[in-house]
């Protein structure tokens, strides 16, 4: 279950899928063996029209009567999305806005929670808040679908990497008629993206996620967050399906200079002691990998990192890993 737990993203953490599968991007020459960075990112922004009507990167339509502005957030990269735009959700079930560059903990509480939780959110309670678009992981709440058609629309997004995310974005400024903001985030986003590109790191880095002692890795492909890494450091992890996992002695054996640790944890940010890293000590092989002895073993916010996807968590994914690979 561990293994596929960093693709899925829910308020029990574990057991839940964050992301489906999706293709990485081609191009460039790879570090020492890792995957390659790609094409250098283009910095301009094409402008963004107001529409009743789009159609997204995976082919799914969704059409709004009104200029949606009571929507419902099963999935962060919406609550992303929303704050980028200048909106709030009129329901969520992701703590991201909790985070400093987001709402904040205090307005963040004000936001009625959307029970249920983010496997199961109760339809009625969904439909309670009057929205006019509801937005969830569409291999996750695809199943609410039916329920939902004609009291709302319903929007299944399935963000494989940064341009698929772009592009979500770009879509509900359309449908808002928030062009600008969206064209401002967009714009932020990529000379961000351009600028860590040009100080790449030659650092070997590793992102990986768990709750005890059992852990996984992120990878390009499978992981938005773990898409970007090959852009800004040695990034030698690619994904082995659903069951594929990497071992500790396959971890020391690449000497990796930098870790990112995601703990998904019930109730907020885990304790120290309770902490993956802190768990990960205890197996003897842990000390000896290089960013372990060289004390470059970096917690983050798995609420950011794992699940948050959007411009603006992907912005703060890359100052923290940017900041820790000089």
């Amino acid at each position: 279950m561990l293994r596929k737990a960093r693709r899925w993203t829910a308020a029990a953490v574990l057991g839940t899928l964050l992301v489906g599968c999706g293709a990485s991007t081609g191009g460039g020459e790879a570090g020492k063996g890792g995957a390659a960075p790609g094409p250098a990112t283009d910095v301009t922004v094409k402008p963004i029209t107001a529409a009743r009507t789009v159609t997204d990167a995976k082919g799914v339509t969704v059409t709004t009567a009104a200029p949606p502005r009571r929507i419902v957030c099963l999935v962060a990269l919406c609550d992303d999305m929303l704050a980028e735009l200048g909106m709030v959700p009129a329901a969520t079930n992701s703590a991201l806005l909790a985070h400093e560059k987001f709402l904040g903990k205090e307005r963040a509480a004000k936001i009625p929670v959307v029970p249920g939780g983010f496997l199961s959110p109760e339809t009625e309670a969904i439909l309670s808040y009057e929205p006019d678009l509801v937005i969830g992981l569409e291999d996750t709440h695809g199943k609410l679908a039916p329920a939902l058609k004609g009291p709302t629309v319903f929007w299944p997004v399935q963000p494989g990497n940064w341009q698929d995310s772009v592009g979500y974005l770009r879509d509900l400024a359309a449908l808002t008629g928030r062009t600008k903001q969206g064209e401002a985030a967009e714009k932020a986003f990529r000379a961000k993206l351009a600028a860590a590109e040009k100080t790449r790191s030659d650092k070997t880095a590793l992102i990986i996620f768990g709750s005890d002692e059992n852990f996984g890795v992120a990878t390009p492909g499978n992981d938005v967050t773990a898409g970007l890494l090959p852009k800004i450091a040695d990034y030698p992890w690619k994904s082995r399906g659903v069951e594929g996992t990497y071992s500790m002695e396959e971890i020391l054996a690449r000497d990796v200079d930098v870790l990112f640790v995601e703990t998904l944890s019930f109730g907020g940010p885990a304790a120290p002691g309770a902490r993956l890293s802190d768990k990960l000590a205890e197996n003897p092989l842990w000390s000896k990998i290089p960013a372990v002895r060289n004390g470059d073993v970096h917690e983050v916010d798995a609420e950011v990192w794992a699940k948050g996807r959007g411009t603006r968590s992907l912005g703060i994914v890359l100052d923290e890993a940017t900041a820790a690979l000089r």
